[in-house]
């Protein structure tokens, strides 16, 4: 059992040995009982599927690239391979791309690309002055971006460990930081960014650290899960983990970064760039690349690899606002690997991850593992008496 688990069970017991001892009726003494948790299943059947998208993540097993270059006599910032973090990243990788970009004495820039951290990233050269145009083939709703679940998971298919250095550890805690702090003050309705209860499924307690890499990355980011146990949940699994998570629902906040962008005079070129010479004839004196899979033929980086993802979609369902992760897999021991997100957009299933595949198509067994598991999952809830 987790620590905080623990300690509130602990001084349950301790509050209610008290008031034995001191109470001559001892049915009134029982310690006070943790309200169960109730939750509205989703109606999960193949025949309310009304769509299934297809991402390529920019993976690169060493993790992100943010770091200053030149081309030609231009500066040259690239900010990109941030895999299925991309979305949690990206105002952490964007602010430390400008600050790059301040070290020249112009203040006019070209951003390469048009996703989460195309746009953040433009967005953080603004706040400091710059004049920014932003060149892309395509726009929201057309781009990576929009394709993910999304939430604050900044450790989402990024690195693999024995790959990292500590000058990477510092960018990427230094990211993770000013990252999870601008997603919360964008908090609301407007940019569709909101915190909802994720709820993790499993039968046995994790033992030591909660993340598979060094907890000192994320300490102060992550918030410690509540166990509820059986008969406090309405899931099938013996337990339910709860902690907070950031929700960011991608159409509504991409559009609402476009158009802050350009409310704050910034402008947007369609065009693709099939070498470095073309990137060099631009106007722009700074480009900050953030190009994703495209940097692989751009800049010859052959470390990029896709970390192909898919979702398939239900209708929403406005009772239905949580997220949650797990649950009972067919083979003992084994692991669903599978995630619902609730959203205005709809119920969003996901849990594929296929390394260097580059088809957009839907992979159909994938889908079929994702539905069926999920249907399991969400027949099996109960109510929980209070």
């Amino acid at each position: 059992m987790h620590r905080r688990a623990f300690l509130t069970t602990s001084s349950m017991a301790a509050i209610g040995f008290g008031a034995t001892a001191c109470s001559s009726n001892p049915k009134a003494a029982l310690a006070p009982r943790r309200p169960p948790v109730n939750l509205a299943p989703v109606k999960a059947s193949w025949d309310r599927i009304i769509r299934t998208t297809v991402g390529l993540r920019p993976h690169r097993d060493a993790g992100f690239v943010l770091k200053p270059d030149k081309l030609g006599d231009k500066l040259l910032v690239h900010n990109y391979g941030h895999g299925g973090a991309g979305m949690s990243l990206a105002w952490g990788t964007g602010l430390m791309a400008a600050e790059f970009a301040t070290e020249h004495p112009s203040r006019q820039a070209a951003v390469i690309g048009c996703g989460s951290v195309g746009l953040t990233c433009a967005r953080q050269l603004q706040r400091r002055g710059f004049d920014v145009t932003i060149y892309a083939l395509a726009v929201p709703p057309n781009v990576t971006s929009n394709m993910s679940l999304a939430g604050f998971t900044p450790e989402s298919g990024l690195v693999v460990a024995d790959q990292r250095t500590p000058q990477w550890d510092a960018q990427y805690r230094r990211a993770a930081d000013i990252s999870y702090r601008q997603l919360q003050l964008l908090a609301g309705p407007h940019f569709g960014v909101s915190w909802l209860d994720n709820f993790s499924l499993t039968n046995e307690l994790r033992q030591g650290p909660p993340m598979p890499q060094p907890p000192s990355l994320l300490a102060g980011l992550v918030v410690e899960e509540e166990v509820f146990g059986p008969g406090e949940h309405p899931f099938a699994t013996k337990y339910a983990l709860r902690s907070p998570q950031i929700r960011i629902e991608p159409n509504i906040y991409l559009d609402n970064l476009v158009r802050d962008f350009q409310l704050w005079g910034g402008h947007i070129v369609i065009r693709k760039f099939d070498s470095p010479r073309e990137l060099a004839a631009l106007r722009e004196p700074i480009v900050i690349n953030c190009t994703g899979l495209g940097a692989r033929d751009l800049f010859g980086d052959q470390e990029l690899i896709p970390l192909k993802g898919q979702l398939t979609v239900m209708p929403p369902q406005a009772e239905v606002n949580y997220h949650c992760n797990g649950g009972v897999p067919p083979v003992p021991g084994a692991s669903l690997g599978i995630h619902m997100m609730a959203r205005n957009d709809g119920i969003i299933l996901g849990g594929t991850s296929q390394r260097g595949v580059w088809t957009l198509e839907p992979d159909e067994a994938e889908r079929k593992r994702v539905v069926d598991s999920h249907i399991a999952v969400f027949s099996a809830m109960k109510s929980v008496r209070t």
